[in-house]
């Protein structure tokens, strides 16, 4: 059997917060709104830049121009000012130690993930990484994950991250979701979704995953991996 763990970026393997605040304001003020704080941008990371735009300005006419700008800045920006976090490397080789296949899902561009595992020697520890660019519809819907699970040939399939737009992706593509709260989304938020677990961190998520300490995560005993 195949076994594979599907991760998302944005909160769950890594931090682009700095990078994401600069490009998102960039664009609003090129398009003549008001920056947004910290704490209202944090709450649209995962989501398409061009629903980000309408949460942030409740507008759908200039999200095309929004995303434009977006990548124009986070091109100059991004990759420098994203960190993973300090265990995502570790967690990694712990998975593929045991022969698990791995791969991203992710509403980031694939180039822009590969230029952020490359500045921290990590891009080996991929199978597969999915993209905006290599989907016609962006999370929650399945696309990717379904494009990623079958690159990867899997027969066990978890997909790990932060928001309830990931619960709803791997809802959507009838796989198993466990949630990491190193997000904005609250534990209470995903007690009422379809998890297998939910994980302080990406080191507790890997000890239910390989099955070390399983008083750690709180779990649903009606979905199993």
């Amino acid at each position: 059997m195949t076994k594979a763990v599907i991760f998302d970026f944005d909160y769950t393997l890594g931090d682009s917060t700095a990078g994401i605040a600069r490009s998102i304001n960039y664009a609003l003020e090129k398009l003549g709104h008001k920056p947004r704080g910290i704490p209202e941008i944090r709450k649209t990371v995962g989501l398409s830049l061009k629903d980000t735009f309408t949460a942030l300005t409740s507008e759908t006419e200039s999200a095309e121009k929004f995303a434009a700008l977006f990548r124009e800045k986070a091109d100059e920006v991004m990759t420098a000012s994203t960190v993973l976090y300090p265990d995502t490397v570790t967690v990694l080789k712990s998975l593929r130690e045991k022969d698990f296949k791995i791969g991203i899902v992710t509403t980031k561009y694939r180039y822009r993930i590969e230029q952020i595992l490359a500045k921290f020697d990590a891009e080996a520890l991929i199978d597969v990484i999915v993209g905006a660019e290599d989907v016609k519809a962006e999370k929650p819907a399945p696309e990717g994950l379904l494009a990623a699970i079958s690159h990867l040939g899997a027969d066990s399939v978890l997909y790990v991250g932060d928001s309830l737009v990931d619960a709803k992706t791997a809802e959507n593509a009838g796989t198993d979701f466990a949630a990491v709260l190193t997000g904005a989304t609250p534990a209470a938020d995903f007690e009422v979704r379809e998890c297998v677990c939910i994980a302080e961190n990406l080191t507790v998520l890997a000890d239910y995953v390989l099955e070390k300490d399983m008083s750690r995560v709180r779990t649903n005993p009606e979905k199993s991996l």
